[in-house]
C-alpha cells in the first residue's frame, strides 16, 4: 500500500509541475495570423498591393534591425542613382511617375518605404516611432545597399529625415534637390541655442493643451498646427482623404494610398509623424553647423507656388538657403505634392539639375471640389 501511495505521490508532484509550467510559460502567438512578424511590428499582407495603378515595380527588401524596409530599384545597376525619399502620409507609390522617365534616361532609381509606410514594416505603438529612428534607418539602409554619387530629392517629411540622412553621409551624395520641404532648426546664437532646448517641450505642451481638431478644422484651417492637432489625436487618420485633398489625386489612387493600412493599427506611423518634426531641433541645428552650411556641392530649392506649406511658411525655405550652394526656382501651378500632379515634368526637371541647367516651368493649376470629400 505504501508503494502504491508513494507512486501516486510522484505522479501528483509531476502534475503540479507541468501545471505551473503551463500556466506560467508564455502563450503561443500565432504570428501570421494577426499580421504580426514580432511583437508589436505589423507587416502588411502583400495582396493589399495586387493590381495598384501605375505601380509595377519590383519590390525589394532589407532588414534593419526589427524591421524590413521595401525600397524601389529599377533602372540599371551601373547607372547614376537618383534618390527618391518619401515624406507624410505617402510612400514610394508617390513616384511611379517619375520613375519611368528617370530609368528611361538610364539612371537607377531607389525609392524606400519608410517604418510604418507602405510596403515596410510597421510598428503598432507610436512610442517606437522617432524622428532620429527614421534618420538610423534610412542611413543604415544607404550604407548597406552602398549607394555612392547619389542625386537626392527630397520632398514634405522626407526633408527632416533626408537632410539628417546627408549629414550622418555627406560623402555619399553628389547633389540635393528640395521641393516643398525644408530642415527646421532654430539658427546661431546664445538666445536660438536656448530656444533649441525649450522649443520642442513647449511645442508638446501647445498640442496638449489645445487638444484635437476635427478633420473639417484640419481640411479647412490654414495652420500647421490644426494638421498636427488632427493626426496625433485622431483614432483612424484619413490618408487617402488628405492625398485627395493635398494631393489632387482620384478616388481609385488614394485607394493606393491607403493599401498599405488594413486597419488603423497599422497607421501610427503615420499619425505620429508630425507630432515629431519639432522634436530634434538642437540636432538639426547641428546637421547645419557640421555639414549643410559647408556643402559645396550643387543644391536646389524648387517649391511649387501653391504649396499651402512653404508658401504660408516663408521662413522654412529661408532656412535652406544657410546652404552656401542653394539655387532657387519656382514650379508654377501644383499643389504639395508636384509628383502627383506634374510627375514626368518633374522628373524632367531632376534630369536637367544633373545635366547643370534646371529651369522651373509652369502648369495649370488643379481645383479639387473639397466638399466631395467630407
Amino acid at each position: 500500500m505504501n508503494k502504491v501511495f508513494s507512486i501516486l505521490f510522484f505522479i501528483l508532484i509531476i502534475f503540479i509541475g507541468l501545471f505551473q509550467y503551463v500556466r506560467n510559460s508564455e502563450p503561443s502567438i500565432n504570428y501570421e495570423r494577426f499580421n504580426l512578424v514580432s511583437p508589436g511590428v505589423l507587416r502588411t499582407p502583400d495582396k493589399r498591393f495586387e493590381d495598384l495603378q501605375d505601380y509595377p515595380f519590383t519590390p525589394n527588401y532589407l532588414t534593419i534591425g526589427d524591421t524590413r524596409i521595401h525600397y524601389i530599384d529599377e533602372g540599371p545597376k551601373d547607372g547614376q542613382i537618383v534618390y527618391l525619399l518619401h515624406g507624410e502620409p505617402t510612400w514610394s507609390y508617390l513616384f511611379r511617375k517619375m520613375i519611368p522617365t528617370l530609368v528611361n534616361e538610364g539612371f537607377r532609381v531607389i525609392a524606400p518605404d519608410m517604418v510604418g509606410f507602405g510596403k515596410s514594416d510597421k510598428y503598432i505603438s507610436t512610442d517606437d516611432y522617432s524622428h532620429q529612428m527614421h534618420v538610423e534607418k534610412m542611413t543604415q539602409l544607404i550604407v548597406e545597399l552602398d549607394l555612392k554619387n547619389i542625386t537626392a530629392h527630397f520632398h514634405d517629411w522626407g526633408g527632416p529625415v533626408g537632410f539628417r540622412v546627408l549629414a550622418e553621409e555627406p560623402n555619399r551624395f553628389d547633389r540635393v534637390i528640395a521641393t516643398n520641404t525644408s530642415l527646421p532648426a532654430t539658427g546661431r546664437g546664445f538666445m536660438n541655442d536656448l530656444r533649441s532646448y525649450l522649443l520642442w517641450p513647449i511645442f508638446k505642451f501647445t498640442i496638449w493643451l489645445q487638444g484635437p481638431a476635427t478633420w473639417e478644422e484640419f481640411i479647412g484651417g490654414d495652420g500647421f498646427t490644426n494638421w498636427i492637432r488632427y493626426s496625433t489625436y485622431t483614432d483612424n487618420i484619413d490618408v487617402g482623404g488628405i492625398m485627395q485633398i493635398l494631393g489632387s489625386v482620384t478616388y481609385e489612387e488614394s485607394l493606393a494610398y491607403e493599401a498599405p493600412y488594413p486597419n488603423a493599427s497599422y497607421k501610427a506611423g503615420a499619425q505620429i509623424f508630425p507630432y515629431l518634426i519639432p522634436s530634434e531641433l538642437r540636432k538639426n541645428e547641428m546637421a547645419y553647423r557640421e555639414v549643410l552650411e559647408k556643402w559645396n556641392k550643387p543644391f536646389l530649392i524648387a517649391n511649387s507656388d501653391n504649396d499651402p506649406v512653404t508658401g504660408n511658411n516663408p521662413e522654412i525655405v529661408e532656412l535652406l538657403k544657410r546652404i552656401p550652394t542653394a539655387q532657387e526656382i519656382v514650379i508654377s501651378g501644383p499643389g504639395h505634392f508636384v509628383q502627383e500632379e506634374v510627375g514626368p515634368e518633374y522628373a524632367q526637371l531632376i534630369i536637367d539639375f544633373i545635366n547643370g541647367n534646371p529651369e522651373g516651368f509652369t502648369v495649370e493649376k488643379k481645383v479639387l471640389d473639397v466638399n466631395s470629400i467630407l
